[in-house]
């Protein structure tokens, strides 16, 4: 039944008997032959019209997929306030850390400097990363261990993943010349910062072995903390690199193979992987298998993550998602151009050839409209959906000793989100 998330998804195989898709879009690079396309008339029980109508609204939910969700709204909120406010309450420390680091090389304004950058680019945004640090190492040690310390230390290895986290989207954002990140001006385009900004991102990144070095220097796994976020750091920007390439080629050569390396290398390590990985490390874990496990469904819901993401920057509400999508105008390789390229006939490919990785507005929305005569709202939903149940499948089918709830929170989490 889940053929499309099979080829969307390939790290699905190393699992025993994968559901299937039904194969809506074709993602393989091997066939030559235009796509077949499967016609639909109900998603969900609900016309496609509706459906598409419901997505595209930017007064309401931008993602409103599917009317009978799988999961009930309550299971998808899964940050209380309080662990959000805890989290937050470690922040001052972690900047009084940094900045007394700073002192110590006779930098006083460097270091005075440096605290308003903190301030403004890391704890601004959603802050998922960083609190799913804390919520992953939460359930994977016995209550006993759930001591004041160690959930400190698992708070600072959250800002830790928050900083590297900062340090990709300063640079990201000067790269792309973008102007509102979180609802605010990009840092660059912060009065009197400009390129400084490259210099910041670097000390950010920098900052963050500090505090390794400060709180886990005495611990057993304090190597292979600083092992995997310099690794982690490699492939982002390894992924950055591939994505900044393709951004200067045509939408005709975009391929779905070129887009899963640019997903899986750019997004999914440091938004998924690395978090669980750095709560498995603190927890004392060391068996490879249960790594190599949690990093084929996280790396799963990172592909997940990345199509959504790709379908907010075109549909999605900037008032919502706190930032202005510009994929179309940069070139970007993404989820949308490349599914588009795949069902157009030969003058819909040559509007696309035409019109897209240009800066008119006319032709940016000549774009939107194209995607919406292809279907691919309609196409985004179910993709949403079965995709969803592929990896909650794979989920239940770990067995190396990670709670399923782990997983299982982390992907309801990012289900129908709208930012």
């Amino acid at each position: 039944m889940f053929k499309l998330a099979r080829r969307i998804l390939p790290q699905q195989r190393i699992f025993p008997n994968p559901l299937r898709l039904h194969r809506l879009i074709s993602t393989s690079d091997e066939v030559n032959a235009e796509p077949i396309i499967k016609s639909m008339e109900t998603i969900g029980g609900l016309s496609t019209e509706l459906v598409n109508e419901q997505k595209l609204k930017k007064t309401s939910r931008t993602l409103s997929t599917l009317q009978n969700h799988s999961v009930p709204i309550a299971a998808r909120v899964t940050v209380s306030k309080d662990e959000s406010r805890d989290f937050m309450a470690v922040f001052p420390d972690l900047v009084r850390d940094i900045t007394t680091v700073t002192k110590t090389y006779n930098c006083n304004d460097a270091a005075k400097w440096f605290a308003k950058v903190l301030q403004y680019n890391v704890p601004r945004g959603k802050k998922n990363r960083g609190i799913l640090t804390v919520l992953t190492y939460k359930n994977l040690v016995p209550a006993e261990d759930l001591t004041p310390e160690n959930i400190k230390l698992a708070q600072y290895l959250g800002w830790c993943v928050e900083m590297l986290q900062s340090f990709f989207i300063i640079s990201d954002d000067v790269m792309d010349n973008s102007t509102t990140r979180r609802g605010q001006p990009c840092w660059h385009k912060v009065e009197n910062v400009g390129l400084t900004a490259i210099n910041d991102a670097l000390m950010i990144e920098n900052a963050m072995y500090a505090i390794l070095k400060m709180h886990f220097s005495h611990l057993d796994c304090y190597v292979a903390l600083m092992e995997l976020f310099h690794e982690i750091t490699y492939i982002t920007t390894c992924g950055q690199s591939l994505d900044q390439l393709n951004s200067h080629r045509s939408v005709s050569e975009f391929t779905m193979d070129n887009y899963k390396a640019i997903v899986d290398n750019k997004t999914a390590y440091y938004s998924f992987y690395l978090p669980f990985a750095v709560a498995l490390h603190l927890a004392g874990y060391k068996d490879a298998e249960a790594f190599r496990q949690s990093k084929t469904i996280l790396l799963e819901m990172g592909h997940f993550f990345q199509v959504q993401d790709d379908f907010l920057d075109c549909f999605g509400n900037p008032e919502v998602t706190g930032k202005i999508g510009t994929d179309i105008q940069d070139n970007k390789c993404s989820w949308l151009a490349v599914v588009a390229m795949q069902r157009a006939n030969a003058e819909q490919k040559k509007i696309m050839v035409d019109c897209y990785g240009n800066n008119d507005p006319v032709k940016v929305e000549r774009v939107k409209e194209l995607y919406k005569e292809i279907g691919l709202p309609t196409t985004f939903a179910t993709f949403e959906e079965e995709s969803y149940n592929m990896i909650k499948t794979h989920i239940q089918q770990t067995s190396r000793g990670v709670p399923h709830q782990t997983f299982l929170q982390i992907l309801n989490k990012i289900y129908q989100r709208d930012s």
